[in-house]
């Protein structure tokens, strides 16, 4: 076996999702929505499960750019709906980025795994990093581990309030995500006071955002408003009144 053989064998063997190429006509059709293209192609008996050398197929591909009938060919043509690509990324992960709730539905009716083994930035992690509400809904009713953590990114209540997605973050709360759950320390509180959003960080003190926490540098959330802002003065607020705070807010 020479050089050049290893790729395609490789990949038959770990991936069994056909061989390594740089991008096949079913990649391109998949990605740009050209159903009467893709159904010839796989009619003609082009291989659905084909990857290319980033390990992503031509469901990836159709999931990533939302084009729902490319998905619904490919998943009928036995497209395995649960493949990885390189960075581990499902096509239920790509979808939930894409914001593309029809998408989501169909991949899992196709069996698709809400929570992947051994995966760190779940689908429903995606999902939140878009602002893409209706998907982390779905996400949730269908079982999401709210406390999924990735080791850049932490919980889905990290990366929603990294990102200042407040209807995301409100719904991840009501569901019962955890307040407090720690990145190295830092906490969804820290990110909100990063980003001086005012909103976000009355909304997660008010479901138990600990205003004392602090991340691996010690410091906590207020030291990372900018002085004399309205963020800034609100965690300080709270912090002098925080026993006063916590009574009124556990008899809510």
């Amino acid at each position: 076996m020479d050089f050049h053989t290893r790729p395609t064998l490789f990949s038959e063997i770990a991936h069994g999702l056909g061989f390594w190429t740089d991008r096949s006509a079913v990649h391109e059709a998949a990605a740009h929505g050209r159903t009467a293209e893709l159904r010839q192609l796989i009619k003609n008996g082009a291989l659905v499960n084909i990857v290319a050398v980033d390990s992503i197929t031509p469901l990836h591909e159709a999931c990533i750019q939302g084009q729902t009938q490319c998905v619904q060919l490919l998943l009928e043509a036995g497209a395995h709906v649960n493949a990885r690509n390189i960075d581990g990324s499902t096509p239920l992960c790509d979808a939930c980025a894409a914001g593309n709730l029809e998408c989501v539905k169909l991949l899992l009716e196709y069996g698709a795994m809400v929570n992947p083994p051994l995966f760190t930035f779940s689908p429903l992690h995606e999902a939140c990093m878009g602002g893409n509400v209706e998907c982390v809904r779905l996400m949730i009713a269908k079982g999401a581990l709210m406390e999924a953590h990735d080791c850049h990114f932490g919980t889905p209540l990290h990366v929603a309030c990294a990102r200042q997605h407040l209807d995301c973050v409100k719904i991840l709360l009501n569901a019962g995500a955890n307040v407090n759950a720690a990145k190295i320390h830092e906490t969804a509180l820290h990110h909100a006071a990063k980003a001086n959003n005012l909103e976000l960080i009355e909304l997660l003190v008010e479901f138990g955002g600990n205003i004392f926490a602090r991340d691996n540098l010690g410091k906590k959330p207020i030291h990372y408003t900018s002085p004399g802002s309205a963020a800034a003065l609100c965690l300080k607020f709270y912090e002098a009144n925080s026993r006063e705070w916590e009574t009124c807010r556990l008899h809510w």
